[in-house]
């Protein structure tokens, strides 16, 4: 039987697990353990080129010109990338720092409008 050791994880991508894992009849740990090996075969494997890979993601290559195995690489770095960044958004702070309104639904789907605040530099 195989011994674990304690680590942590991003809240994220445990929730992930754990709707992932039920689907697919796994607990939260063992969904992640599966990614896991995912990960490690396809670092491993000789059909992974992890330059081109790399150079797409900083623009110096196309996508298309990946195997599918690579392109699935890149969706899922981008997908993370594209997570990390919603997450870090505070568009009502940035919009109220600037003295910007802004409209946004409620949890009921209605329409709220936040009128512009006084600040230095107006952009209302």
């Amino acid at each position: 039987m195989a011994t674990t050791s304690p680590t942590r994880i991003d809240d994220e991508l445990y929730a992930s697990a754990k709707l992932v894992g039920e689907l697919m009849s796994r607990s939260a740990a063992q969904q992640i353990a599966h990614w896991a090996r995912i990960g490690r075969e396809l670092e491993a494997s000789p059909s992974v080129s992890h330059r081109a890979i790399a150079d797409v993601l900083d623009g110096r290559r196309d996508y298309d010109d990946l195997t599918d195995q690579e392109q699935a690489v890149v969706r899922a770095e981008w997908s993370e990338r594209i997570t990390e960044r919603r997450e870090g958004l505070d568009l009502a702070e940035t919009f109220s720092r600037v003295g910007r309104s802004f409209v946004e639904l409620d949890a009921d789907g209605n329409v709220v409008r936040h009128a512009a605040q006084d600040s230095e530099s107006p952009d209302a």
